[in-house]
Parts: C-alpha cells; sequence; structure tokens
C-alpha cells in the first residue's frame, strides 16, 4: 500500500462515515411509508420546543423590562441588543442539549419502529405488521432504554465540568474530551435502536463503536452539526436513526466484536 492510500484511509472512512446522515433524506424520501414513523415524533417535538422557546423568550423579555435601565440612552440600547444576542446564543445551547435529552425520549419508541422498518427494506425480509397494542406495550421499554442512555450522557457531562473546575490542566482535559464524550455519545444514542434490538449490551455496543473509530467519529461529526443547526434540528432525529441504521446494515455487528 503506498504512502498516499494510508493516509487517505483513514480520510476515506471518516467521510463515509460522516455521509450516512446525509444518505438518509433520499432514503426516507424513497420510501414514504417510513414517514409516518417520523411525522408523529417531529409534531411532538415541533410543538414541545415551540412553545418552551416562546414562553423562555416571553419571560426574558419580562426580565428586561424590570430589571434593565430605561432610557434613550445609545448605550443602553446596546446594552438591550447584547442582551438578546446573549439570550439567543444561550438558547441555542440549551436548545442543543435538551433536544439531546427530551426530543429523544419522546421519539424513543417511533425511533425503534422506524430502525426496524427501514433494516427490513434494506434486507428484504418480511417484517412483523405494525399493531397498536404492541406498540404501546413496548414503548415503555423503549423509553426506559433512552432514559438509561440520557442519564449515562448527564452523568459524563457532570463529571467533565467538574474535571474543568480543577486548576491548570482541568480546562485542558475538558477541552479534549468533552467534545470526543458528545461524538460517543451521539454514536451510541443512534446506533444503540439497532444494537439493542439486537441484544447487544452496552459493553459490546462500546466495543462495536471504538473497534472502528474514524467511521463513527465520521457520523457522530456529522449529527453533531445538524443538531447545532437551528430548525434543522427538529429534522435530525429520524435521519441520524436512518443513517445509523443504514451505517449498521453496511458494518453490521458479529459475535467476534462481542
Amino acid at each position: 500500500m503506498t504512502p498516499v492510500a494510508v493516509v487517505l484511509q483513514p480520510v476515506a472512512s471518516f467521510g463515509r462515515g460522516f455521509a450516512y446522515l446525509f444518505r438518509a433524506p433520499r432514503f426516507l424520501l424513497s420510501h414514504p411509508r417510513l414517514l409516518r414513523f417520523v411525522a408523529i415524533p417531529f409534531t411532538i417535538n415541533l410543538l414541545v420546543f415551540s412553545l418552551a422557546v416562546y414562553f423562555g423568550l416571553d419571560l426574558f423579555n419580562h426580565l428586561l423590562e424590570q430589571y434593565l435601565p430605561q432610557g434613550d440612552a445609545w448605550y443602553l440600547a446596546m446594552l438591550y441588543y447584547l442582551a438578546w444576542v446573549v439570550a439567543g446564543l444561550l438558547s441555542t445551547l440549551l436548545i442543543f442539549f435538551s433536544f439531546t435529552v427530551i426530543g429523544n425520549l419522546l421519539a424513543a419508541p417511533f425511533n425503534e419502529l422506524l430502525s426496524e422498518r427501514i433494516e427490513v427494506l434494506i434486507k428484504g425480509e418480511g417484517g412483523a405488521p405494525f399493531v397498536l397494542r404492541r406498540f404501546v406495550a413496548e414503548s415503555g421499554r423503549s423509553m426506559l432504554i433512552e432514559l438509561k442512555k440520557q442519564l449515562f450522557f448527564i452523568v459524563g457531562m457532570i463529571l467533565l465540568l467538574l474535571i474543568n473546575l480543577v486548576p491548570g490542566f482541568g480546562p485542558l482535559v475538558y477541552a479534549v474530551l468533552a467534545p470526543l464524550f458528545t461524538l460517543f455519545f451521539l454514536v451510541i444514542e443512534y446506533l444503540g435502536f439497532v444494537l439493542v434490538r439486537k441484544q447487544v449490551g452496552f459493553g459490546r455496543q462500546q466495543r462495536y463503536v471504538l473497534g472502528r473509530p474514524l467511521l463513527m467519529a465520521g457520523f457522530g461529526c456529522g449529527v453533531f452539526i445538524v443538531l447545532a443547526i437551528p430548525l434543522l434540528q427538529f429534522f435530525c432525529i429520524p435521519l441520524a436513526v436512518s443513517g445509523a441504521t443504514l451505517l449498521w446494515c453496511d458494518f453490521p455487528h458479529t459475535e467476534k466484536e462481542g
């Protein structure tokens, strides 16, 4: 293998992982029946977060009117607009993390169905028909698994924030580990809908992900970028679930990895 090929192979692996999220829209649109598993959680999440942002910004405006000095001075106008810029940035950050937690929790039962149907279409195998009673019975299990994943993320971020408080090396360690942990969680989060269904335990999930670091890092970066863009966040969950399922179908877990 030439030196150029050695360099390009990791880049190609990262790029392939990154592309899976953006392959998902075409796949979903080419199979319109899958959109029913997208529409309901999308509508629920859009309603919940629209109300949260509306009432949050209304409260912020009320606080500004109550505590910010009033007047026509130019510096007061600058202070007012600066406060709104800060509020917008904080809102984007809060929506990113809360959407990662709450949005996925609300959509978990539909995500599992979506992942299952995509796998059936790719492999050409007959899947079990949709039964409302079965869906309701399994929704609790799906949400419980999702809650465990979210707790893992929250506890991990709290530990990293505590490390950040350590003088000297703490901020440097945090700056390196926090993005890596976030990417790792995003990969585990969306691949989990396939791997849990295949009865792959959390330890084996980690080995599956860490055994393909650049491929998974590329996929995680794609998800992270879409989550960070306002409004596109609402499309990210079904796209990430679809992309993760497409990835797994190309790179299935094997017994040797578990």
